[in-house]
């Protein structure tokens, strides 16, 4: 068969031509500049030459009339979130805890935040800028600013989200989207009810955003880059770009851990993809990866230590942060401990520390358990307090005497010493019997109380056994005897065996909200571990005494141990909100947050339902395609092969990853969440939801598909227009409140709006705050029933403390995001006196005068201070006498704790018809002050 196949020669050159050597190749090879029809019409619609590929840096092939597009949404951006940004002039939602972040920043005061410092310290930057002084405590919703340059801080989150709008156009266009789909999703963001509410204030979630897009476009950026031609100096610049991009994102907030597992899931899908193409080396796999590495890693990681070294070198002062750090952290805070004995001997004035909850110090103060044996309270106290020094002696019992630490030889404390604790200030000592504790009410916890009296040297009760648990490996007597600052002990009660133990557990307020101390049988060993802070001098140690102090931290102990202090509490806000939600409502808009209400105007988070729920949609409608697609390829269908399918299930799977990333995790978590923690991944959403109407509108004309769009924009505007009023805090009606509640979840304050916009015109806002001291008359069992009435001798004494006017909310008050690192802010205390015939109130704790004030709370106590000399300011006038000159006629004194509500008047209202009620108090009026009386 092979002798009849001829064998073609090559063909004779025309002569003149030189003879060309035929090719060694089968096929000539594909020439790197052949372009296909479409691409040479496309490259010569945009004024190349025939053959000529265009590329951009990134992959962004934008033409100038897309530039002058550009510019023109970014103006219409900047109008929307600039919109009266001055407006309004009080504090609204959690500006409470960010704006108060500016302020200690400026003070230099520590404070601890479960966020990183990054987007904090642009906000403080600008403020600085603008000349704030860090005075004003933005300490409550609706208190208007004074002396605060509160238009130049918001302007940093609304700058944020105006650049947001340009990232989204850009990142749909490198992803090769058409120019109508990425004006559509521009649009889309611009005109997010959500997103622009957000962004108009004091809070962190723009930046957040921001940078979550900008992480986005960078990476896309770099991933067009790749597919082009690896380690060119473009293919740097946008990979380091990411990496930068990625340390700003996590440094906002750890939602930006999201976008890092987003960027991770798909890098490691290219290092894949690279990992099965043959023409690439081993070495040059090696070279994407660490190239990967350092720029996606390392990079991202300096940046955030950055941050924190920035942080760290501002706060250099003592501040509310300090009770959560320890002891070594606080040292470089100039809050530093002088330097202390080493050697603890029997005679020693020792403080004692709790090694693992950081709770403080053990304490004690002349304040009583109110129930079980009502002996003294022993607690932790986070402060230094002259009520934290103890006393060690030995013990008494056995026949043992007080040994004599002045005169006799020095006795240091060794493993297994028997030792009591005296309490310096109050005499008492360290105690445990066999009586349940107040909080803790458990079998294997007992009662750790202070008991005795001056004089009194104890009983068997008071005895503790010492058990070192481990020294200081540079100090080998550290191991054996008790040493400042080296030794960690444990105290074993000698007649029960439980071991004195705290945890996070905090007495109730009778306890000045002090953690609790016990004597554990079942103890964990690191809740029962102790060390001595501080020791004084002992009468026989020589002048020359060895002392010791804490080790200064260096900053990546300093850092390490603030990320274990913001793991741990952020993990720990189970606590529930008024307006927190779970992520499975978030896709549906069921409902928003109540950000700030006053002068009969709202400013409620709620987000653009029509971008929001088409965004939805479109996320379900891929998992549907996509399932439906997988399920023909295992019937044998070859729908991949088509370069239009794999070309937008790559397109919608990174969205649709982005999304999943930024969404599902929240299911993961216990603590309180909010509408707001969804903004990223609605970011995502928004971008899928374009890239679905690119796909579906690909085989339709361009000028149909900008109609389409069209429409969808002005629908999107329309909606837009619709909540504005609570998106800018604007006029509203109660009508137009009602008509826009779509759903019942919606819990608008429509009640708090008038009935029509020229009400809005020159009417004195009207506000529930009273400044007239009240007193409560009547409600004795059996007799007539209580009345509230202005206490005109309280007049002449008191001057009740003003606040700015505000208008209630009924239902729902916007309330700030819980600062677990706050002090708690007391209860308002309501005294109701069952005698008529002495205004004087007398009791331990007397409380005579109460000046109701909706909207002021009771100021912090100072950090530091005695929890002994708390007292309420403001709302609440104490006045006190000593019990033997209590007044005859009083029979009975009823403290009641009320919370205060500015929706709540229940309480100052007798039942009854009206002209009733009001008959009855101009009676007893009268009858308190019959002075008046004569006046009139």
């Amino acid at each position: 068969m092979s002798a009849n196949v001829r064998v073609r020669r090559p063909a004779t050159p025309p002569p003149g031509l030189p003879h060309v050597i035929p090719s060694s190749h089968k096929y000539p090879p594909i020439r790197q500049d052949h372009l296909s029809a479409d691409e040479r019409r496309e490259a010569a619609s945009k004024g190349y030459g025939p053959g000529r590929r265009s590329h951009s840096t990134g992959g962004l092939n934008i033409t100038s009339g897309e530039w002058k597009l550009l510019a023109v949404v970014l103006l219409i951006a900047v109008g929307v979130r600039m919109f009266r940004i001055s407006k309004p002039n009080s504090v609204v939602f959690d500006e409470v805890h960010f704006g108060k972040f500016a302020s200690r920043y400026i003070k230099t005061r520590y404070f601890v935040d479960v966020h990183p410092p990054l987007a904090k310290l642009l906000i403080t930057a600008a403020a600085f800028l603008f000349g704030f002084d860090g005075d004003f405590d933005f300490k409550d919703i609706g208190k208007v600013f004074e002396n605060v340059p509160y238009v130049a801080m918001r302007m940093v989150p609304a700058t944020f989200g105006v650049a947001t709008i340009p990232l989204a156009y850009l990142t749909l266009r490198a992803l090769d989207c058409r120019a109508t789909t990425a004006l559509l999703a521009s649009i889309f963001l611009t005109f997010e009810n959500g997103l622009v509410t957000q962004s108009r204030h004091i809070l962190l979630d723009s930046p957040l955003v921001f940078f979550t897009a900008l992480t986005t476009f960078v990476f896309v950026g770099f991933s067009n880059e790749d597919k082009k031609e690896p380690f060119t100096e473009q293919w740097w610049t946008w990979l380091i770009l990411t990496g930068l991009s990625l340390g700003a994102v996590v440094s906002c907030k750890w939602v930006g851990l999201f976008t890092i597992a987003t960027v991770g899931v798909v890098t490691v899908l290219q290092l894949w993809l690279l990992l099965g193409d043959l023409r690439v080396t081993p070495r040059m796999w090696a070279r994407h990866f660490f190239a990967r590495v350092v720029c996606l890693i390392l990079i991202p990681i300096l940046f955030y230590m950055t941050m924190f070294q920035l942080h760290f070198a501002i706060l250099g002062s003592s501040g509310e942060g300090d009770a959560f750090m320890s002891s070594e952290f606080r040292q470089t805070l100039g809050h530093g401990m002088q330097d202390t004995y080493a050697d603890v001997a029997l005679g020693s004035e020792i403080t004692i520390r709790h090694l693992n909850t950081q709770g403080g110090y053990l304490h004690s103060h002349a304040h009583n358990y109110p129930g079980g044996s009502a002996q003294q309270q022993i607690t932790l106290y986070p402060h230094r307090d002259e009520n934290n020094i103890w006393r060690v002696f030995n013990v008494t019992n056995d026949g043992y005497e007080q040994y004599d630490y002045e005169h006799k030889p020095i006795v240091y404390i060794d493993h297994g010493s028997r030792i009591k604790l005296r309490h310096i200030v109050t005499d008492k000592a360290l105690h445990s019997h066999d009586v349940r504790p107040p909080v803790s009410d458990v079998d294997f916890q007992n009662e750790v109380s202070g008991y005795g009296m001056t004089g009194f040297v104890g009983d068997i009760n008071d005895d503790w056994i010492v058990e070192i648990e481990k020294g200081d490996s540079n100090d080998k007597e550290s191991s054996t005897r008790l040493r400042t600052l080296r030794t960690h002990f444990k105290l074993r009660h000698l007649n029960t065996g439980c071991y004195l133990f705290s945890h996070k557990v905090k007495l109730p307020e009778w306890g000045f909200d002090q953690q609790e101390v016990t004597c554990n049988k079942n103890a964990v060993k690191a809740n029962s571990l102790w060390y001595v802070e501080t020791a004084a001098k002992h009468p026989q140690l020589p002048a020359n005494a060895a002392k010791v102090n804490y080790k200064i931290p260096g900053f990546l102990s300093k850092f390490w141990e603030l990320q274990q202090v913001m793991w741990t509490t952020n993990a720990g806000l189970t606590d529930r909100h008024m307006y927190d939600s779970r992520p499975l409502s978030w896709p549906r808009l069921r409902r928003g947050i109540n950000f700030w209400v006053k002068d009969h105007r709202q400013i409620y988070l709620i987000g653009n339902p029509f971008v929001w729920w088409s965004s939805t949609v479109a996320v379900i409608t891929y998992m549907l395609v996509r399932g439906f697609l997988i399920l023909r390829a295992k019937r044998g269908y070859r729908d991949f092969d088509n370069t239009k399918v794999v070309k937008y299930d790559s397109l919608c799977g990174f969205l649709f990853v982005g999304y999943c990333l930024h969404y599902f995790p929240f299911f993961l978590m216990g603590r309180q969440l909010f509408l707001h923690h969804y903004f990223p991944a609605l970011y995502f959403a928004v971008l899928l939801n374009c890239a679905v109407f690119d796909l579906v509108t690909s085989t339709l004309r361009p000028k149909i598909r900008l109609q389409i769009a069209a429409v969808l924009m002005i629908i999107a505007i329309l909606t837009f227009s619709k909540f504005s009023s609570l998106t800018y805090g604007d006029p509203w009606t109660k009508k137009k409140c009602t008509n826009a509640q779509w759903m019942k979840t919606w819990d608008f304050a429509c009640n708090e709006f008038l009935d029509e916009y020229s009400q809005y015109s020159g009417v004195t806002v009207p506000t529930l705050n009273r400044s007239t001291p009240m007193a409560t008359i009547g409600g004795e069992p059996g007799g007539r029933a209580a009345i509230v009435v202005e206490d005109n001798l309280a007049q002449d004494g008191v001057a009740p403390p003003q606040d700015e006017q505000n208008t209630a909310v009924p239902i729902g008050a916007p309330e700030p995001g819980r600062d677990v690192f706050a002090k708690d802010k007391q209860k308002e205390i309501k005294s109701q006196t069952l005698a008529v015939d002495v205004p004087v109130l007398v009791d331990e704790k007397d409380i005579s005068v109460v000046t109701f004030e909706p909207t002021s709370a009771a100021p912090e106590p100072a950090a530091g201070g005695k929890e002994e000399d708390k007292v309420q300011e403001g709302d609440v006038s104490s006045i006190g006498e000593p019990e033997d000159q209590a007044h005859p006629e009083l029979i009975e004194n009823v403290e009641e704790e009320v919370e205060v509500d500015e929706d709540n008047d229940d309480f100052r209202k007798p039942h009854g018809p009206l002209d009733h009620e009001e008959a009855i108090a101009d009676q007893v009026a009268h009858e308190l002050y019959p002075e008046a009386r004569g006046a009139e």
